[in-house]
């Protein structure tokens, strides 16, 4: 829906013909008109509201190239991706990445994965003790090695720590199942400031190549107990929170604006 809002050009054209014209008119598509005084009138402009997709049941804000957002009136401003990395509906898994690696594979384990030669005790990046490989201490995922970044563009990347707790306070959470008629089940939150929605599937995490049920989503953050562990966002029926999981692990990435 466009709002109607008054520009400044427009209210100096407006006031130089006040003498003649004493009211504006606007005549909507359903036949209603509204009338404005125009001595009263400040500023015409137009603005975007939020739309909610009826065939998908989440409400999209906006778009950043061809990826839509929800902005959920967040303190920090951050605007979440409607759905996840791989994804083209809010319903749909989308793919599973290892952490640290931007491209979707068949087996997720110590010996697939990038950043370690073949076991835990080898990481080769990211790295805060030497019993576990080369200390670079790196915690936060360079952009060349965030999944989000690398698959939707510069504009976006994987959240933080501190914003996945800022959605997870700054929204009501409830369990679906059959989500919207989908057949998927996952988390639904709705926002305590706006009211704006945002749904996550319960996509699950791979472990070689085995899948196994459950919401988990990979922040940008290493874990800052064991650098074998990255941060993660998870949840179930009656539980949404945050953990930390093996990094070779595949999980689902849902994108932040940067």
């Amino acid at each position: 829906m466009k709002k109607l809002i008054l520009s400044s050009l427009a209210m100096a054209s407006l006031a130089f013909a006040a003498h003649a014209v004493t009211y504006m008119r606007v005549k909507t598509d359903d036949g209603s008109v509204a009338k404005y005084d125009v001595e009263h009138v400040i500023e015409v402009y137009y603005t975007e509201e939020a739309e909610t997709l009826d065939d998908q049941g989440v409400t999209v804000s906006g778009k950043e190239g061809i990826y839509t957002y929800v902005d959920l009136g967040l303190e920090s401003g951050t605007k979440w991706a409607t759905y996840n990395v791989g994804a083209t509906k809010p319903t749909e898994y989308g793919d599973y990445f290892a952490w640290g690696e931007t491209w979707p594979k068949e087996e997720y384990s110590w010996s697939t994965y990038k950043w370690c030669k073949g076991s835990k005790s080898s990481m080769t990046k990211y790295c805060t003790t030497s019993d576990y490989g080369t200390v670079d201490n790196k915690t936060v995922l360079d952009a060349e090695d965030d999944a989000a970044t690398a698959n939707l563009g510069s504009a976006w990347r994987m959240p933080t720590t501190e914003e996945l707790r800022e959605l997870i306070d700054g929204c009501s959470w409830k369990w679906v199942e059959d989500f919207n008629g989908s057949g998927v089940n996952g988390q639904l939150g709705t926002s305590k400031a706006n009211g704006s929605t945002i749904f996550l599937p319960a996509a699950g995490r791979r472990f070689d190549t085995d899948l196994y049920y459950v919401g988990y989503y990979w922040l940008s953050s290493l874990s800052e107990s064991l650098p074998i562990d990255a941060c993660s966002l998870y949840f179930f029926d009656g539980s949404i929170d945050w953990s930390s999981n093996y990094r070779y692990c595949g999980q689902s990435v849902r994108a932040v604006l940067r």
